[in-house]
C-alpha cells in the first residue's frame, strides 16, 4: 500500500517518529489511545442546561469517559437550529463542574477558536471544516488537544495533511476521527459508509490515536451498537457517540433526532468494550 509523505510527523516533533507506536493524548486527564479504549459521548446539540446535564449524568453512570455536545452547529439548511453558541459553551463548562467529564465541542470559525478553547478541554474540527485552512491552523495554535473528524469525501492524504497543518501551527495533541464517507451505497440504511479499511491505513502511517463516530454513519440509533462493536474490532482506539435523554421526545429535539442512542444502549457499548 502506498501511503503519503508524513514528513512532519516523523520530523519535527519527538514521539511522531514511529507509527506503530500510538502517542497517548490526554483531555482533561483522560488519555486517549492507551490500552482501553476511550468512549466520548453526550448530545449531538446542546440545546438546554437541563437536557445536557441530563445526558451528562447518563454518560458518566454508564462508565463514558468524555463529554461531547455542540455548541456551534454546521447545519446543511442555514434555517435549522445553529446551536446556542456562547451560551452553549458556558452550558458544557459548567456540566463539566458538576459532573467532572472534560469536554469536547467543535470550532466552526477562526473568530471562535478562542471563546471554545476557554470553556472546552478538547477542540473538535468536523467534517464540513476538514480542510478549512484558517480554522486548523488557529486551532493549532490553540493549546487545545485537537479531535480532527475526516471530511466525507476525504482521501487519506487528504485527511492526514489536514493534521500536518495543525501540527504545523502548534499542536501536537490530535486525535482523528472516522465518521463514514460518502459513497454510492448510502441510502436508508445508512447516512454515510464507515470506512473500517481507514483504520489500519491510519495506523500504519501515523502514531495519532484515532476514534470512530458510528452515529453519523448509521443514521439511526437502532443501528449505532453494531457498527461500535465493528470499529473496536477494527483497531479505534475509541467511539464518539451521540446520546439522548432518557425517555427523550425525539420530536422535540432540535438536532439529528434520530441519531442518538438512549442511555441503556450506551451503557451496553461501554460494558461490551469493556470485557472484549
Amino acid at each position: 500500500m502506498s501511503l503519503p509523505d508524513l514528513g512532519v510527523l516523523r520530523r519535527c516533533w519527538p514521539g511522531y517518529e514511529d507509527p506503530a507506536a500510538t502517542r497517548v493524548v490526554r483531555v482533561g486527564g483522560t488519555p486517549i489511545g492507551g490500552a482501553r479504549p476511550t468512549i466520548v459521548a453526550g448530545p449531538c446539540a446542546v440545546e438546554s442546561f437541563e437536557q445536557t446535564l441530563a445526558v451528562a449524568c447518563a454518560v458518566r453512570t454508564a462508565g463514558g469517559d468524555l463529554l461531547r455536545g455542540g455548541a456551534f452547529k454546521p447545519r446543511t439548511n442555514p434555517h435549522s437550529f445553529q446551536g446556542l453558541g456562547g451560551e452553549g459553551l458556558r452550558i458544557l463548562a459548567e456540566v463539566r463542574r458538576l459532573t467532572g467529564l472534560p469536554v469536547v465541542t467543535e470550532a466552526l470559525d477562526p473568530r471562535h477558536v478562542e471563546l471554545v478553547a476557554a470553556h472546552a478541554d478538547m477542540i473538535q474540527i468536523g467534517s464540513r471544516s476538514m480542510q478549512n485552512i484558517p480554522l486548523l491552523t488557529e486551532v493549532g495554535r490553540s493549546g487545545k488537544p485537537v479531535l480532527l473528524k475526516r471530511g466525507w469525501a476525504a482521501t487519506l492524504e487528504e485527511w492526514l495533511c489536514a493534521a500536518e497543518y495543525v501540527l504545523e501551527a502548534g499542536s501536537t495533541e490530535i486525535v482523528l476521527c472516522e465518521r463514514g464517507v460518502r459513497t454510492g451505497c448510502n441510502g436508508g440504511y445508512a447516512a454515510s459508509v464507515l470506512d473500517l479499511n481507514v483504520l489500519d491505513a491510519v495506523r500504519a502511517a501515523t502514531p495519532l490515536p484515532v476514534l470512530v463516530d458510528p452515529s453519523h454513519a448509521a443514521g439511526h440509533w437502532t443501528r449505532v451498537a453494531a457498527l461500535s462493536r465493528a470499529a473496536l474490532a477494527a483497531g479505534a482506539h475509541g467511539l464518539l457517540v451521540e446520546v439522548v435523554e432518557e425517555h427523550a421526545d425525539r420530536s422535540r429535539l432540535r438536532s439529528d433526532p434520530e441519531l442518538g442512542v438512549p442511555p441503556a444502549v450506551l451503557r451496553e457499548i461501554v460494558a461490551a468494550q469493556v470485557t472484549a
